[in-house]
């Protein structure tokens, strides 16, 4: 594998420089000097604000892109094999690396390396540790999967030996990472398109645990099913967090205010921390508070910066995101695509003030919707009414006979009012006539359903 010189200024070609993760680092590199230059299908925020900072941006991507002067190429998991782009970077000898390997080589030049994995959570915790790490004197650099509103952007270089990412399981390219401190959140079934089954996913997470660093801690969460399996031959130190006294770190007194925001008192080995009262709605989100209180203290940082970050702490981007208002009703997005992940924004949702549950829902991936087809029914049925757009496909392609009627036909079953159409421009037309006041209006997928809220909002 080609090792990156990060003390020399060479240049890097990214292959899907748009991506949030993509367009972070090479705005990591572009920050220590080196000459970045890379491709994309479409012009975005994320190039543009890279072009801003002296990249080099193609559109779209094709083979004469590839030209000499480049040292190495890195490229997103998102690159077919058979895309022209990659098969001329093949052709032309210049060294490549994934993106996982590219990042993983990044994070081994700082001596404290912090990555978050899990099925759901991985913005919210990590953005939430950040938050807590900015009231430090130190400044660490972030990278996060959404623009967080504490730096404003979804990177942030900063001048520690401290790196913090998310560290997605997908293709386990998490596998290339070896953190100081690992955080596991959860495990759940999903991105079944590359894993077989569970039993596949929570393997995987095991060999995460294990690049752990030897000095370093695992953070984890103990709820976790059969928890010895994914703590096997971890040489790290093991620290716990969850519900209930049984884990090193657990909340007590919880309580929640009239917007669904919970307050609570951390018990860490046996020691109460001043009680916490966060702006995030939602039980998950004391989970997440946890997990970071856990790696807080293992890190050193006082009780009292750690009450003030999280009690700053105000969400990242499309994760119960207040949008606005559209004729008495409340708008709010969420990046919440997985079952478990639904359920848990629909019950913070339930607490949030409103007289009817409106979810807008667009199922991401063909493979996740026909996998999880009654679990997705079953989660969507906590809101009042849902309405269903087209699936999105991201990386896939529309051979799996599924659609969001599908769908529909589970939530009738259900007993549960619902909607399906084929473009977000019915959807808009059907809320104009149809909301309420005080109806609470969700766009809630990992796709682009978001457009739907902002649409409206700009009528």
């Amino acid at each position: 594998m080609y090792k990156v010189d990060f003390n020399s200024k060479g240049h890097f070609y990214f292959m899907g420089i748009g991506g949030v993760s993509m367009s972070g680092l090479a705005k990591v590199l572009l920050k220590r000097g080196f000459t970045v230059s890379g491709s994309d299908n479409n012009h975005s925020d994320y190039t543009d604000s890279l072009e801003e900072l002296g990249a080099t941006i193609y559109f779209p991507q094709k083979a004469d892109n590839i030209k000499s002067g480049i040292d190495c190429i890195v490229v997103t998991a998102a690159i077919k094999e058979d895309n022209e782009e990659l098969i001329a970077a093949k052709a032309s000898g210049i060294p490549i690396l994934t993106r996982a390997e590219f990042l993983g080589q990044l994070m081994d030049n700082y001596r404290n390396s912090i990555a978050v994995a899990g099925t759901h959570g991985k913005t919210s915790t990590t953005s939430m540790i950040s938050q807590v790490l900015l009231e430090l004197d130190e400044d660490p650099t972030i990278s996060v999967g959404g623009n967080f509103s504490a730096i404003k952007s979804n990177i942030h270089v900063g001048d520690s030996d401290t790196f913090i990412t998310e560290a997605c399981e997908y293709t386990n390219s998490y596998h290339e990472f070896h953190a100081k401190y690992s955080l596991i959140l959860n495990i759940e079934a999903d991105h079944l398109d590359f894993f077989k089954d569970l039993d596949d996913i929570r393997k995987s997470f095991n060999k995460f645990a294990n690049n752990t660093l030897d000095n370093g801690v695992l953070i984890i969460n103990g709820g976790i099913d059969n928890l010895s399996e994914i703590t096997k031959g971890v040489k790290a130190k093991v620290v716990t967090f969850g519900e209930g006294e049984d884990n090193d770190c657990y909340a007590v007194d919880i309580a929640y205010d009239d917007w669904g925001n919970a307050s609570f008192v951390a018990v860490y080995n046996g020691n109460r921390l001043p009680r916490i009262q966060l702006k995030v709605p939602g039980v998950h989100n004391i989970w997440n508070a946890l997990a970071t209180i856990a790696f807080c203290i293992e890190f050193g940082i006082e009780e009292s910066i750690i009450k003030t970050g999280l009690e700053k702490f105000e969400g990242a981007d499309r994760r119960f995101q207040y949008k606005g208002k559209y004729k008495g009703a409340s708008i709010v997005d969420d990046y919440a695509h997985h079952p478990t992940e639904i359920a848990t924004t629909l019950e913070a949702a339930r607490k949030y003030p409103n007289e009817r549950l409106v979810c807008i829902f667009q199922p991401h991936t063909y493979t996740r919707t026909k996998a999880l087809l009654k679990e997705l029914a079953s989660a969507l049925s906590l809101a009042d009414v849902v309405i269903l757009a087209k699936i999105f496909p991201a990386r896939e392609k529309d051979i799996y006979n599924i659609s969001s009627y599908d769908l529909q036909r589970e939530l009738d079953e259900l007993g549960v009012k619902s909607y399906c159409f084929e473009t977000f421009e019915e959807i808009e037309e059907f809320i104009s006539k149809k909301c309420m006041n005080n109806d609470l209006l969700i766009t809630m997928g990992a796709g682009d359903i978001v457009k739907v809220g902002d649409d409206l909002l700009n009528q």
